[in-house]
């Protein structure tokens, strides 16, 4: 079935009342948790005065994901997802009142701040798995690559708004406690909308928990070389082109502007990726969906040499804008080829693999940009990026031709089976 051809048809997704709830609770937490890291960083900041502990602060959170993701993904292929999300909603608004109640007794060592972070990390590993993997039970498939869109654009106006959100309720309330309060109830809000989620019922297989089941995802990755392709262009792309990282350099020594300017180029592939994302649901992408796919990292690959470049503040936006824009295709893109090509039973550790992809691409790309900056200089390292990138869509082209081949976005169900029975009867 087809999506109706009115102007209706690129919100069809909100037509299901679970898939309003869940982006309500997605909103909510989201921003419950960008308005934190605000308070996090300038309170760890404000303690130690040292740039290593704002590191720190990142790899307590990124670290819990990497150990846990065959927990997490296999926790979401066995459990009710909507049970394991409201969990991981009362672990954020537990971890937000610890934070609350070391700000108000003025806490002035950052060691129970790190405890807190890592549990947090531990929720946070938890709840991409299972929001992830949710999706798909919430929209039926002819609706969900709009879905996806609708939720990238979700996502994207979370994080714009809570980190402005939560500087502004640190600086009004002379501290982090006003901010860490209303991200505890904020949390709180996601859990209510969560509880009033009712799934799409699709029949899964109980799978006893061996180390087969629990690898089972990483097996169905390296099989799957459409799927393998698709995130490990990602993961090399971001990790290659990581110039947000050295914003703060670009805009004191190069741009020669003040945090306005910071700001001003942290929103902008926020921006980008937005408009996007809206464009994107109401204009859905339709065949060809692989050479989309390369062209978009190609684009976000040059875009990232335009910015490197420039000595202009505006073009500078410009190209960040383009960058966060052609960065969403492709977001748009691997999430619908990923979530429909894999069997709702084994999409928990699939999504939990992805996580792992995703989240080593912006902490290693961030590291990446800055250990090439200190040795080549910030704007040879931004130029290296960027056509290090284009190198990779060269390669992965060549080396993926499922990729160059992947047609329409929106398969049907039983397209999928039936191209799934040929694979079986190809297997010895």
């Amino acid at each position: 079935m087809s999506a109706p051809a009115d102007s209706s048809a690129g919100r069809i997704a909100f037509t299901h009342p679970d898939f309003v709830l869940f982006q309500i609770a997605r909103f909510l937490i989201v921003a419950a948790v960008e308005m934190q890291a605000v308070a996090v960083g300038w309170q760890v900041y404000d303690i130690t005065k040292r740039a290593l502990d704002l590191g720190l602060v990142g790899l307590a959170q990124f670290l819990p994901g990497i150990l846990l993701f065959l927990a997490s993904g296999h926790a979401s292929d066995r459990f009710d997802r909507r049970k394991v999300l409201g969990a991981c909603y009362a672990g954020y608004a537990l971890c937000s009142g610890l934070l609350l109640v070391l700000a108000v007794r003025s806490t002035r060592g950052v060691l129970p701040i790190y405890i807190v972070l890592i549990l947090l990390g531990v929720v946070r590993s938890f709840n991409g798995t299972a929001s992830r993997s949710i999706l798909p039970q919430l929209v039926p498939d002819e609706h969900f690559a709009n879905a996806v869109a609708w939720n990238a654009t979700t996502f994207q106006a979370a994080t714009i708004l809570g980190p402005s959100l939560g500087g502004i309720l640190y600086a009004v309330f002379r501290g982090p406690s006003a901010v860490y309060a209303a991200a505890m109830l904020t949390a709180g809000g996601a859990l209510v909308s969560t509880f009033r989620i009712r799934t799409r019922p699709q029949a899964r297989r109980r799978e006893p928990m061996t180390m087969k089941t629990v690898f089972a995802g990483l097996h169905f990755i390296w099989r799957e070389k459409l799927i393998l392709g698709a995130i490990s262009l990602d993961l090399f792309a971001v990790l290659l082109g990581g110039a947000v990282a050295l914003l703060p350099v670009y805009a004191r020594e190069i741009l020669h502007t003040g945090p306005w300017g910071l700001g001003l180029l942290r929103t902008a592939p926020g921006v980008g990726a937005a408009v996007m994302a809206v464009a994107l649901a109401h204009r859905p992408l339709r065949g060809r969906a692989g050479p989309t796919l390369l062209w978009s990292v190609a684009g976000f690959g040059i875009c990232t040499i335009l910015f490197g470049v420039s000595t202009s503040l505006v073009l500078s936006l410009i190209s960040l804008i383009f960058l966060g824009a052609a960065d969403m295709i492709s977001v748009i893109i691997r999430a619908t080829l990923v979530q429909l090509r894999t069997p709702d039973e084994m999409r928990g550790r699939v999504m939990a693999v992805d996580m792992v992809f995703i989240g080593t691409s912006n902490e290693l790309g961030q590291f990446e940009s800055g250990l090439t900056a200190q040795w080549f200089g910030t704007v040879p390292a931004v130029l290296l990026g960027g056509v290090g990138t284009l190198v990779v869509i060269a390669l992965w082209a060549w080396g993926f031709p499922e990729l160059r081949r992947a047609g329409a976005l929106g398969a049907t169900r039983t397209e999928r089976l039936e191209e799934a029975a040929e694979t079986t009867e190809r297997i010895p």
